[in-house]
C-alpha cells in the first residue's frame, strides 16, 4: 500500500491492524475523509485542521451490507450496520470504491467460514454493487473467542457449547474445533 497514514488514523490502528486499503474522497472543503479497509474493519476517517479528526471504525462483526453505487460523475460508498445504522461517503472516485468494496469482499473470505456475496449491476449511466455478509458470521480467527469469552463471568462455557455445536454441525473443521478450544480454555 503506496498511500501515507494520517497521523490520527496510524494512531487509532489496533496491535497488529494490517491495512489492506485506503480511498480519499474526490471532492472535500477542509482536509480529506478516508474510507480505510483493515483485516478487521472498516474505518471512516475525517481529518480536520489543527490535528482533530474524527473516527468511526465498523468490525465486520457488526457490518451488514456495503452499497457502491457508480454514477457519471462520483460515486456513492455507503455501509450499513446491523443495528439499520448507515454511514456514506460520497464524491469517490468510481474505481477506488470499486477496489475499497473488493478489498473489504476479500477481508470477509478470508475471517469468514461462510463465504459473502456480491451482487453487481451495471446500467447505461450508473453502476451499482451490493456486498452482503454472510447470514451467520462466524470468524476463522481464534482471537475473537478469546475476547468475547473475557467480557463475562460464565459465557466461556457457553462459547465452548457453541464451540462443539459448530463442529458437530459440520460449520468447522475438527482442527479449527481444537485450535479455537484450546486458544478459549487459555483465557479462562
Amino acid at each position: 500500500m503506496g498511500k501515507k497514514l494520517p497521523k490520527g488514523l496510524a494512531n487509532s490502528l489496533e496491535q497488529g491492524e494490517e491495512v489492506l486499503y485506503m480511498v480519499k474522497k474526490k471532492f472535500a472543503l477542509e482536509k480529506p475523509k478516508w474510507l480505510v479497509v483493515t483485516d478487521r474493519r472498516i474505518i471512516f476517517f475525517d481529518e480536520k485542521v489543527l490535528g482533530r479528526y474524527e473516527l468511526k471504525a465498523v468490525p465486520y462483526e457488526k457490518l451488514e451490507k456495503i452499497v457502491y453505487h457508480g454514477g457519471m460523475i462520483g460515486s456513492q460508498f455507503y455501509i450499513v450496520l446491523e443495528n439499520g445504522e448507515k454511514l456514506e461517503m460520497s464524491w469517490m472516485d468510481k474505481e477506488e470504491s470499486k477496489k475499497a468494496i473488493t478489498a473489504v469482499y476479500e477481508a470477509l473470505r478470508e475471517v469468514s467460514v461462510e463465504p459473502p456475496s456480491l451482487d453487481k449491476k451495471k446500467n447505461l449511466t450508473s453502476e451499482d454493487w451490493v456486498l452482503h455478509k454472510p447470514k451467520e458470521f462466524i470468524t476463522r480467527s481464534a482471537r475473537s473467542i478469546p475476547s468475547q469469552a473475557s467480557t463475562a463471568s460464565g459465557s466461556g462455557i457457553e462459547l465452548l457449547r457453541k464451540l462443539k455445536e459448530l463442529k458437530d454441525a459440520g460449520v468447522i473443521s475438527e482442527e479449527e474445533y481444537e485450535q479455537k478450544k484450546q486458544a478459549l480454555l487459555d483465557k479462562l
